[in-house]
Formats: structure tokens, C-alpha cells, sequence
């Protein structure tokens, strides 16, 4: 029989051991949390010249159709750890060309995955089928080739592409599968302002592909850590796949397409100088006018044209300095939103070759019309919209082809998200918890950030592509929020295809199939 003493003394070591896990753990935590921003302002060294993406603009067959051909392959880069770090890219080890045609084109894209895995090749803030999406309905099996084709019908605009199979886009981003996809509108009377922005690819107009990345020695670390409430934030960052560059600047005027092509870090890009730009273009194209700005906050998958005059014999450093992330202090701060970045330094020649002035008009917004219904998307949690995950075989929205809808989606989670709708570009009309005169909310949009507890509103125009047997996707661009089913599916259906859709969760406030959300 255990004696009162031993038992005491059993007691007593228990009780200890709690106090040191407790101990211990709060020491983890407090040093995670010391250790957690990063902040590399005045730090870089700008020693490698900035990569520019070759242009790819394929082959026009006899009939008219542009060719491009695209390989998924695996290969290894030198990210600033080594040339072994295990990569994965497009016709490369790392990122792809950069994609070019123009409106009125009609395309074929030979995709090829030389993986040893699945993959898709999703064309992010492109107007197509259903079936020429890439989204995660159109996979393409390790050794298999997928020609999607369709003709370009919009704006000229800085489109970006990226695999989007379900479960594995953000692993498949991460390890560098991305490029971006220019659309050109010579033709179009509407944008006579167009032709005076620089143009020159590679030299007045340059492709900016941000990512911030983690290592562990020479490889990349996709681990999101302990507390990776948004998923996997590096404490390194690449453009166009270089660590530390350097951009010569030759001409009065720069354009720079933005790119955040990150798994889950928001950028709030300005420059060191502190000098004004001016903002000209976002998702969908160009904005009606030049605006003058001084930084430009970008969420994943968001795009950003800025058009960049620098002084002459000038050096000045593109960075990020902290979010408006508008999360809770914890979880913000493992979010990245007290991290700051040098990204790229600008070296401008003592002599620049002229630029034309940016004229006061850009484009001309065609009009939406008013909305025929109105949506409810609640961003609920880490994974889920209407309180429900994703399901592959479930509908949850039917939408008329041609329909202009107001979308309402709310984020109810105490985390940040943004919201990406395929095959549109939407007007933001209004949006609680930011400022809802950001210039950046001026223009066409395909992804927007939703802080916590905001809500904003979309009005949004459908094409006339419609098929009831396959869904176009809706979600969070946070990688890891769509991979863990944060991410809805609807279907674009013409007048007599609607009873043909089965098993559909409706959230318009008019009615339709199922339920309401």
C-alpha cells in the first residue's frame, strides 16, 4: 500500500513537471512572438540585376489561332542559398515566360506536365469557358498535355497564371509554378491614354513577380510554423525569382506591373524617397485616370500598374513597410503585418531618355447596369464560406449568363482574407474597415482584401460562357484558406440550362435552387 509520504511526494512531482511544461511553453511562445517581424529596411544588398521573365507570344497557325506552348517542369535554382534549391517552374526551373496576346486573339495553350504529379494551369482574371479555366476541374495528369482554347474578349490588362489543383494550389505556388499573362487593346478607341504609357517590354514596361519565401539551409521551407494562421510567411523576398535586385533605369518614365504572387503575405509597396507615383492599372485593366499615389497595398493575387518617374542619376528602393492588416495584434503579427522589406533598388541613369506625359484619361469604364439579385458570401473561419467547406460535386451558386449581380461578402473570422471570383472583373462599390476612396478600389478588380469583420460589396458582371456541368471556383486567395475549403463553386447557365443543375446551394435574396444562405 502506497504510503501518504510517496503519494505526497508523487503529487508534488506532478505539479512540478506541470509548472515546467507551463514554463517551457510560455518561453516558446514568448520567444516566437519576440523573434516573429522581420524587418530588412537598409539591410539588403542589391547585388544581382533584376530578371526579366522572356516574352512568349507563341506561333499564329494558318487558321488564325495563337499557339503557345507551356511545360510544367521540375529543376533547381539559385534563390540566393546555393544554385541546388529544388524548384519547380514553366518551361524553367523557376516562375514562366511572360504570356502575350492581344483582344480579338484566339488562343491555344499547349500545357504539358513533365511533374511527377498532378497540377492545373488556372488563368487568373482571364474572361473564358468554364472548361478552359485551369481551375481544379481541369486537371493535368503527370506525362498528359491539355490544350485549352478560347478567344480573348477584354481589356487590355495584367493577368498572371498559376496551377489551382484543390489541396495543393499553395504548395504548387510556393515551390514556383507562376507567370504572368499580358493582354494587349491596340484597337480599342476607348483608350487612347494606353499607348502613351511605356511599353517597351523589358525596359520602360517591367513584370514585377513578388514572393516572399522561408529556407531551411538551401531548400525552400513550406512549413506555415506554429502559429501560420494565414499560411507560410518567408522572412526572404524574390522578384521575378532574384534575390536582392537591381533594376538600371534608362528611360524618364518606368512602368511597373505589381504581381503579389505570395502564398499568404499582404505588401504595402512605396519607396524609400518617399516620392509620389502614379497608379494607372489594377486586376482588370487600366484605371479611367492616372492617379498620384504614394504606396499600394497588394493581398495575394492582386496586380498593380504604376507608372514611376525617377530622378536622374537617382537610386531609390521599392519596399513594404507594415500592412493595414486589420487583424488582432497576435495574429497579425504572425501574419506578417509588422514586417518590413527592401524589395528592389532602382538605379536611374544620369541621362534618361524621354517619356511621353501621362495623359489625364486612360480608358473609359463601360457601364454594369443595375444588379438583377444579391448574393450573401460569409468568410467564415479559416476554411470555410457559409459555414461549409468546399465540396467538388456540390453547386453552391447558379448564375444567368450575361447577369450583372451584387455579391456581399463579409468577413466574419477575426483573421483577414481576400475573395477571388473566376471569369470576372467586379466594381468594389463600397467596403467597410478600409478606406473606401483607396485608388486601388477605383478600378476593375478580380481580388479584393476583406479585413476582419468588413464586408464589401461587388457588383459584378457575368459573361455569356455558359455551362451548367461545370463550375467556375470563388474563394480565398490565402493559398492555405483555399486549400483547407474556403472556396465555393458556381455555374453560368444559359435560360433553358438551369433545371438541368442539380444538388445547388443558392445564396442570391431573389431565390433559386436549394436554400438560402
Amino acid at each position: 500500500m502506497v504510503s501518504m509520504k510517496l503519494l505526497v511526494r508523487l503529487v508534488v512531482a506532478a505539479l512540478a513537471l506541470v509548472l515546467v511544461a507551463a514554463a517551457t511553453g510560455a518561453s516558446v511562445v514568448a520567444y516566437t512572438w519576440t523573434t516573429a517581424d522581420v524587418d530588412t529596411l537598409g539591410r539588403v544588398d542589391f547585388d544581382r540585376p533584376l530578371q526579366i521573365p522572356p516574352l512568349e507570344t507563341g506561333t499564329v497557325t494558318a487558321d488564325g489561332t495563337r499557339v503557345i506552348d507551356l511545360t510544367l517542369q521540375g529543376g533547381t535554382s539559385d534563390l540566393g542559398h546555393g544554385p541546388a534549391t529544388r524548384t519547380w517552374g514553366f518551361d524553367g526551373s523557376y516562375l514562366g515566360p511572360t504570356l502575350r496576346a492581344a483582344r480579338g486573339d484566339k488562343v491555344r495553350v499547349d500545357v504539358t506536365n513533365q511533374l511527377a504529379e498532378t497540377s492545373t494551369v488556372h488563368w487568373h482574371g482571364m474572361r473564358l469557358p468554364a472548361a478552359m479555366d485551369g481551375g481544379p476541374h481541369q486537371v493535368v495528369d503527370a506525362g498528359d498535355t491539355w490544350s485549352p482554347t478560347w478567344t480573348i474578349d477584354q481589356p487590355a490588362a495584367s493577368l498572371w497564371y498559376h496551377p489551382h489543383l484543390h489541396g495543393a494550389t499553395a504548395q504548387h505556388v510556393y515551390r514556383g509554378l507562376a507567370g504572368m499573362f499580358l493582354v494587349d487593346d491596340p484597337a480599342d478607341p476607348t483608350t487612347p491614354g494606353a499607348r502613351a504609357l511605356p511599353q517597351t517590354y523589358g525596359v520602360d514596361d517591367i513584370p514585377l513577380i513578388v514572393q516572399d519565401k522561408k529556407f531551411d539551409g538551401d531548400q525552400l521551407d513550406e512549413n506555415p510554423g506554429v502559429f501560420g494562421i494565414s499560411g507560410t510567411v518567408g522572412d526572404e523576398i524574390l522578384v521575378n525569382g532574384t534575390p536582392g535586385p537591381f533594376l538600371d533605369v534608362t528611360t524618364e518614365a518606368v512602368r511597373l506591373r505589381l504581381l503579389n504572387a505570395s502564398n499568404a503575405r499582404v505588401f504595402d509597396f512605396s519607396f524609400e524617397s518617399g516620392q509620389e507615383f502614379a497608379l494607372v492599372g489594377t486586376d482588370g485593366g487600366l484605371l479611367e485616370r492616372p492617379t498620384p499615389v504614394r504606396n499600394v497595398q497588394l493581398s495575394p493575387g492582386e496586380r498593380a500598374e504604376i507608372v514611376v518617374r525617377p530622378v536622374p542619376g537617382s537610386r531609390d528602393v521599392l519596399r513594404s513597410t507594415p500592412p493595414a492588416l486589420g487583424s488582432d495584434f497576435f495574429q497579425s503579427r504572425f501574419s506578417g503585418g509588422d514586417d518590413s522589406f527592401d524589395i528592389l533598388e532602382m538605379r536611374a541613369a544620369p541621362e534618361l531618355a524621354p517619356s511621353t506625359a501621362l495623359p489625364d484619361r486612360l480608358t473609359t469604364f463601360d457601364e454594369f447596369g443595375e444588379p438583377s439579385t444579391t448574393r450573401r458570401i460569409d468568410l467564415n473561419g479559416s476554411n470555410m464560406i457559409n459555414g461549409r467547406t468546399v465540396d467538388m460535386t456540390r453547386i453552391d451558386d447558379v448564375v444567368p449568363a450575361g447577369a450583372t449581380e451584387m455579391w456581399e461578402v463579409r468577413n466574419a473570422a477575426s483573421t483577414h482574407h481576400n475573395f477571388h471570383i473566376h471569369d470576372v472583373q467586379f466594381t468594389v462599390v463600397d467596403a467597410t474597415g478600409t478606406r473606401n476612396d483607396r485608388p486601388l478600389l477605383a478600378g476593375r478588380k478580380d481580388t479584393v482584401f476583406v479585413p476582419p469583420n468588413s464586408t464589401v460589396r461587388l457588383l459584378v458582371r457575368f459573361g455569356e460562357h455558359s455551362n451548367p456541368a461545370m463550375p467556375y471556383m470563388y474563394h480565398c486567395h490565402l493559398l492555405w484558406h483555399e486549400d483547407s475549403g474556403m472556396m465555393g463553386q458556381f455555374v453560368v447557365v444559359g435560360p433553358d440550362d438551369a433545371a438541368r443543375v442539380d444538388g445547388v446551394t443558392d445564396h442570391s435574396s431573389t431565390g433559386g435552387h436549394g436554400t438560402h444562405g
